[in-house]
């Protein structure tokens, strides 16, 4: 009789040191615990000068990154985790670097035939030299309004701004560069918010049901994590045509993009039932009001039943060296 399969060792790295620091934490927690639950051995670590030894003394059967942020999703962190000779479990680094970046994210998706919102990228350096009031009046006149001003890279909305009126611009630009060097600009898609998970569980990527979002005001940080201003459809409250429409889309950008295991895809629903592609995120949030789980759940998704396949086909995937 066959022994019975040894419980894989996972390693979740959670925290870091970027602006979303805490919800990182929040979502290692609930991974660690959902898993757990399956009977894997689970140890949940910082992204700090401890990492490197505890990871060469544990030698864990897989490495999750649930870091949200740079280095969790810019491919730094992955880089070293594959460098070490140890499967990370979700897309690697060469990908996460192409998906951290929304203006290139956008790019690639766009040439696949997927609708996103017309947009213009400004680094800080350019917007000071040419002068503030000339670009703005330039970005208005070609996106008109109204418009979203967001960091090129980063997420859980910080720094991100709705623009109603040419006035507003300068305060969003201001908001926006407080987290980065350079601002995306886009035009703003007025319709129904949604959000679709992709994951593989070996069997390649399949959408899980979209998540639509409603909140009291703009879906920034606090609407994000904080009860209260913000309800969630889950499924969401879409015919059946557009609800394949939007998880095809997410489908194709995971595709496009070179994701692997899990992501998720940021739309917007116009009128006419159009889906338009905003960003993707390789490291979704994991916390109790996160949308993939939300989503997982809706399918009838048992959380630690989903994560430990995703668990089992990282570990059943050879180690990449990319």
């Amino acid at each position: 009789m066959d022994a019975p399969a040894r419980a894989p060792r996972v390693a979740v790295l959670a925290g870091g040191l970027s602006h979303e620091r805490d919800v990182s934490l929040r979502s290692g927690r609930r991974v660690a615990e959902a898993l757990r639950s399956t009977g894997a051995e689970v140890s949940v670590h910082d992204v700090d000068a401890d990492l490197v030894p505890a990871l060469r003394q544990l030698s864990p059967d897989v490495v999750w990154p649930v870091l949200h942020g740079a280095s969790g999703e810019d491919g730094s962190v992955r880089d070293v985790v594959r460098m070490m000779g140890l499967r990370v479990l979700g897309t690697g680094p060469r990908a996460s670097r192409v998906a951290w970046s929304k203006p290139i994210a956008k790019t690639v998706v766009a040439r696949e035939g997927v609708a996103t919102p017309d947009f213009a990228t400004l680094p800080q350096s350019l917007f000071r030299e040419l002068g503030a009031g000339a670009v703005l009046d330039m970005l208005v006149a070609r996106l008109g309004l109204p418009l979203v001003v967001k960091p090129s890279r980063g997420g859980s909305a910080l720094g991100v701004t709705l623009v109603e009126r040419r006035e507003d611009l300068p305060q969003a630009m201001i908001a926006c560069f407080s987290y980065t060097d350079t601002a995306l600009v886009e035009r703003a898609v007025v319709g129904v918010e949604v959000a679709v998970s992709v994951l593989d569980t070996g069997d390649g990527p399949f959408a899980l049901p979209p998540v639509e979002i409603v909140t009291d005001g703009p879906y920034d940080y606090d609407a994000r994590y904080n009860a209260g201003r913000t309800r969630y459809f889950a499924p969401a409250r879409l015919d059946e045509a557009t609800t394949r429409a939007v998880q095809d889309v997410a489908v194709r950008a995971h595709e496009a993009l070179g994701l692997e295991r899990l992501s998720r895809t940021d739309l917007v629903v116009d009128p006419a039932g159009t889906p338009w592609f905003l960003e993707v995120n390789v490291a979704p949030g994991m916390t109790e009001t996160s949308l993939l789980p939300q989503s997982a759940v809706a399918a009838g998704h048992g959380l630690g039943t989903l994560y430990r396949a995703l668990v089992d086909a990282a570990v059943r995937a050879p180690v990449a060296t990319d």
